[in-house]
């Protein structure tokens, strides 16, 4: 009786890899949809979400006190998805570690999807969380768009940086899995990021090298237009499609994909990635072009502007903040009601004033007007800027200029800050925001657009009497004295008992 041999047996499964079509190609859709579920339900990325949702009800609903520059707010959607991003970094990197973890590889093995159509799969999972990014950065930047003082518009390519870094987590993670196969690889990798990326430790500025992170952030006290931001978004945006897809493509080789589409996919996005990284570092320093539009936007912005006619006065706008004079008028209007003698009518000139030549990030003081009857606003709006500029309107109706109201030290003072503060619905905390200590006693530094003004404790007490005293009994007295309150000659006292309040304790120093 003879025995049909056998074949000896074997510690090492066998790979069985079915072609690029039929059950291969199925077998890692299935699996990109059972590790993409994994993956949103999975405890970092759905408290990250969680928190990234809050945060943006919580920003967007006070942001710009509701007057954005959606130019400025494309960016802002780029700090959220971080968070979002690292989550799913670990993540990613815990499921391709699941199989090491539960001692299960060697059944993996003998599977038709080879370990580099496995890292396919784990690559193409991080989408639906890109694609959930992508939602949300609409939904914030929908919000600011909606809002009734929003003005300008956003880049596309600004708005991309987000979800984008979240591919980019995405597969550093599914890399990382693969190459280290320590299950603290993801978690110090995280923590370095947060250091270098989150908490702002790493290279600082806005000069080629800060390109390479995937969220460069730059604001300064005003928005600039559009067209004199200088950002090279679009190649910033390349660049960061390329890197992820060439970590991608780079994973699924590590894991023995060796085939002409994955190296042809590999040398591809490289390219991208250094094509973008170049093209972003030589945008980042401006053309000479930018630069004269940034200097004549600074030194002669009238070239640049749109005058309109509103009432005895001419405001005059860039043209994404067009819309905003209306808004301006309301102001103008409020106090020159308030105001008596030839200043009830004047004409003004309002216009919008900017020191575009040393970027977006620079913080440049703008000097104030010599020119008779003209008013400088800036860009930003609500909040502390409608004090400012009205504060701004004020001191030019009484001292005839913005140089002159600078010099302002007398009780003249105490006409400007009336005619800024009373029309508005809390006197008393405007007149807190208007000044830079946020006090209501003592001498203090008033805000404005242009040069800021002064004043003393003694001015401040009066100040503070009057707007706690009903506002037609007060106006009666400002129109009826007017030229007296307006002289240079007027002490704080003296503008006291004219206004029917209680004089200052001691001379003002500077009187």
């Amino acid at each position: 009786m003879s025995t049909a041999p056998t074949a000896a047996p074997t510690d090492a499964p066998t790979t069985v890899d079915a072609g690029p079509r039929g059950g291969g190609a199925r077998a890692v859709l299935a699996l990109t949809r059972f590790e993409a579920r994994r993956l949103l339900l999975s405890v970092p990325v759905l408290i990250a979400f969680v928190a990234y949702a809050a945060w943006i009800v919580w920003r967007t609903r006070t942001s710009w006190d509701g007057y954005p520059a959606l130019q400025d707010a494309d960016r802002a959607t780029q700090g959220g998805p971080l968070l979002v991003g690292l989550a799913v970094l670990v993540s990613a990197n815990s499921a391709v570690l699941r199989s090491a973890r539960h001692g299960t590889e060697s059944q993996f093995a003998i599977l038709v999807v080879a370990p580099w159509r496995r890292t396919v799969a784990h690559a193409l999972s991080v989408v639906p969380a890109v694609l959930l990014t992508a939602l949300c950065v609409g939904g914030q930047f929908a919000w600011e768009a909606a809002k009734e003082g929003a003005v300008g518009g956003g880049s596309p390519a600004e708005l991309l940086v987000g979800p984008l870094t979240v591919l980019l987590f995405g597969t550093l993670g599914v890399l990382l899995g693969r190459v280290l196969r320590a299950p603290l690889a993801a978690p110090l990798l995280v923590v370095c990021l947060l250091f270098t990326l989150v908490l702002g430790t790493g290279p600082g500025g806005t000069g080629g090298l800060s390109w390479l992170s995937p969220v460069v952030s730059e604001s300064g006290p005003d928005s600039l237009p559009s067209d004199l931001l200088g950002r090279p978004a679009a190649w910033h945006a390349l660049y960061l499609a390329g890197a992820a897809l060439c970590v991608g493509f780079l994973a699924v080789l590590v894991a023995g994909g060796r085939g002409p589409a994955v190296r042809a996919g590999l040398a591809l996005t490289l390219a991208l990635t250094v094509a973008g990284g170049i093209l972003q570092a030589r945008g980042v320093e401006p053309s000479p072009e930018l630069t004269a539009a940034r200097e004549r936007a600074s030194v002669s912005p009238e070239k640049e502007q749109t005058c309109v006619e509103r009432g005895p006065s001419t405001y005059c706008a860039f043209p994404e903040w067009e819309s905003r004079t209306r808004t301006w008028a309301g102001v103008v209007d409020h106090v020159q009601s308030l105001a008596g003698g030839a200043a009830h009518e004047q004409r003004l000139l309002v216009r919008q004033r900017i020191d575009a030549r040393y970027g977006l990030g620079a913080d440049a003081a703008i000097p104030a007007l010599s020119a008779p009857h003209q008013v400088t606003v800036g860009t930003a709006w609500g909040g502390n800027r409608v004090p400012e500029f009205s504060t701004a309107v004020a001191a030019v109706l009484v001292a005839g200029s913005e140089e002159a109201s600078d010099a302002v030290c007398d009780g003249r003072m105490v006409t400007i800050m009336w005619l800024s503060l009373s029309w508005q619905d809390d006197p008393l905390s405007a007149l807190r925001r208007v000044r830079l200590d946020d006090s209501l006693e003592g001498s203090a530094i008033v805000l404005s657009p242009t040069d800021p003004l002064t004043m003393t404790e003694g001015q401040t007490d009066v100040v503070r009497q009057l707007l706690e005293k009903p506002g037609p009994d007060v106006a009666e007295r400002v129109k009826a004295h007017w030229a007296e309150l307006t002289s240079p000659d007027v002490t704080t006292a003296e503008a006291a008992e004219l206004l029917g309040v209680a004089g200052p304790a001691k001379a003002d120093s500077c009187e």
